[in-house]
């Protein structure tokens, strides 16, 4: 009997997840990796199915298909996370085809400086379109150092997508 209602409220937490609900606690650690969820990752590989559930067995609801994007994973399940991207959609991918590296996407309208220091009044060394993915190496308080196209510098932490604000790592 105990073990019906743990695989009832497994399905049930799943149909959860694959609906969509992304909540996170504060502070939450990951049952598979006790790592910090949510977290951010990037896609090792060029493309990969997102799909309904944890299983290969499951629909495939779309294709991620750009190398490095950075993903949010909000859950996991054996070798299954669940991950979302900067527009909010996701879905399970195998972890195979994820990466720790930390990569970010410039966000916004307008192209962004790379600046040769954490500071607004650095040199320029180059200018980052929106929807570029950089690889970002470490991050400040309000500055994260990345590189992209060739080019390294730092950019304000603001403008990624692939960071929380305020994060601080190297």
């Amino acid at each position: 009997m105990a073990r019906c209602a743990a695989v009832v409220a497994l399905i049930v937490a799943l149909a959860g997840e694959s609906a969509g609900g992304t909540a996170v606690e504060p502070g939450a650690r990951g049952p598979v990796t006790n790592l910090p969820l949510p977290r951010y990752v990037s896609l090792r590989a060029a493309s990969a199915n997102a799909r309904r559930g944890p299983d290969f067995d499951q629909r495939v609801d779309w294709e991620f298909v750009r190398r490095g994007l950075p993903l949010q994973v909000v859950a996991e399940y054996g070798l299954w996370r669940r991950v979302i991207d900067s527009e909010g959609l996701g879905g399970w991918v195998h972890n195979s085809l994820l990466s720790g590296a930390r990569t970010g996407l410039v966000r916004g309208e307008t192209a962004v400086a790379l600046h040769a220091a954490p500071s607004e009044r650095s040199a320029v060394r180059a200018m980052a379109e929106p929807g570029v993915i950089a690889r970002i190496a470490a991050c400040e308080a309000e500055w994260c150092d990345v590189s992209a196209g060739g080019f390294t510098g730092w950019i304000p932490q603001g403008v990624l997508w692939g960071v929380d604000p305020g994060e601080v790592f190297d």
